[in-house]
C-alpha cells in the first residue's frame, strides 16, 4: 500500500513547488513559517501527517544560508509531527561547489549539508545535476540526481544544427558534453581553460578540435557571475566561431551577469527553473522548467518505481 504524497516548501522557489504538485495533482501542504526579529525560525505543520509519504521542496537560492536553515527546521519539524518518510527535494544543491579539500584547513560544505539533512531528520534526497558527481557519496542516505539534458535537448533539437559543434567549457566537463554531442549527432571540441578564482575569472589556453566557422553550442551545469562563459565566447570568436548558443542548468546570474550577457557575443542562454527566474524572454536569457521531470521523479518514489528510468533515452 502507497504512502499517502504529501509535498511541502520553502521560500527559496515557491513558483517552481507549485508547478510540481500542478504536475502530480495535489495542493501543498499546510504549514506556516514565522520569522521572528532576531531571525528565528519557527514552523508548524497545519495538518496530521503521520506516516505520509512527504516531500519538501527547497533550493539554494539566495540568500542561500537563510534558505538552508528554514530547510532544516521544516524537516525537523516534520520529523516531530511523525512524518513516515522525508525526501528533501533540492532543484540545487546548497553548497555543491565546496566538494573536496583542495585548500589546507577548510571546510567541505557539500558534506557538511548533507550531514545536517541527516541529522534534522531526512531519508532520502532529491536533487538535480550536482556540480560534483561525488556529492552523493558524502551520506548514507539514497540520493537521486536528475539531469535537464533531456529539457535541454527537445530546445536545442528545433534549431538548425547542421553545421554545430558542442564545445565543452572545460576538460573536466567533457565526459558531460560527450553526452549532448552523441544524443545531438555533432563533432565535440573541448576548451582548456584555467580559472583563477571563484568569482569566475578564467583564462583560456587553447581549444582541442576545430570550431572555425562553426556554430557551437556550449552547455555548462551553472553560470554564476558569467564570466567563464563569456570568455568562452570570447575565445571561441577569436578561433572562427560563427553563432554561439550557451545553456546550463542552474543559473544563478549574479551580480551584473545578465547585463554582461547581453553585451557578449553569445547569442542565446538557455537556463532552467531549479533556481528562482524572472527573465523568460528578456533579452538573450530564456527559461525552460525542469517542473514536469521532479513531478515524474517524486511519483517514482512515491511508487516504488526506478528514477533511473526517467533517463533511459539519454
Amino acid at each position: 500500500m502507497l504512502r499517502k504524497l504529501r509535498i511541502f516548501y520553502g521560500h527559496s522557489n515557491p513558483a517552481l513547488a507549485h508547478e510540481i504538485c500542478d504536475h502530480l495533482g495535489v495542493e501543498t501542504g499546510k504549514m506556516t513559517i514565522h520569522k521572528f526579529s532576531n531571525d528565528n525560525f519557527k514552523v508548524k505543520i497545519g495538518e496530521n501527517i503521520r506516516n505520509d509519504d512527504v516531500f519538501v521542496i527547497q533550493t539554494a537560492a539566495l540568500p542561500a544560508n537563510e534558505h538552508l536553515m528554514e530547510l532544516l527546521i521544516i524537516i525537523d519539524a516534520l520529523k516531530y509531527a511523525s512524518a513516515g518518510r522525508i525526501t528533501a527535494v533540492l532543484p540545487n544543491y546548497f553548497y555543491a561547489r565546496s566538494d573536496k579539500k583542495d585548500e589546507p584547513r577548510i571546510s567541505i560544505g557539500a558534506r557538511l549539508v548533507t550531514t545536517l539533512l541527516e541529522a534534522a531528520g531526512a531519508d532520502r534526497i532529491l536533487t538535480m545535476k550536482l556540480h560534483a558527481p561525488q556529492i552523493m557519496g558524502f551520506t548514507r542516505i539514497p540520493i537521486d540526481q536528475l539531469l535537464a539534458t533531456p529539457v535541454l535537448l527537445n530546445h536545442y533539437r528545433n534549431k538548425d544544427l547542421s553545421n554545430a559543434v558542442v564545445a565543452a567549457p572545460d576538460v573536466n566537463s567533457a565526459k558531460s558534453s560527450r553526452v549532448i554531442a552523441r544524443a545531438l549527432n555533432l563533432p565535440m571540441v573541448v576548451l582548456d581553460k584555467e580559472r583563477l578564482d571563484d568569482k569566475e575569472r578564467v583564462t583560456m589556453r587553447n581549444i582541442i578540435g576545430n570550431a572555425n566557422d562553426k556554430d557551437v553550442l556550449i552547455v555548462d551545469d551553472e553560470i554564476l557571475s558569467g564570466g567563464s562563459i563569456i570568455e568562452s565566447a570570447r575565445i571561441l570568436k577569436q578561433h572562427g566561431a560563427k553563432k554561439i548558443w550557451a545553456g546550463c542548468t542552474h543559473g544563478f546570474f549574479t551580480n551584473n551577469a545578465v547585463e554582461r550577457i547581453q553585451e557578449s557575443p553569445i547569442e542565446e542562454v538557455v537556463t532552467t527553473n531549479t533556481l528562482p527566474q524572472t527573465r523568460d524572454n528578456a533579452g538573450k536569457i530564456k527559461v525552460l522548467s525542469v517542473g514536469r521531470m521532479f513531478a515524474d521523479a517524486i511519483q517514482a518514489i512515491n511508487s516504488g518505481k526506478s528514477v533511473g528510468a526517467l533517463f533511459k533515452d539519454v
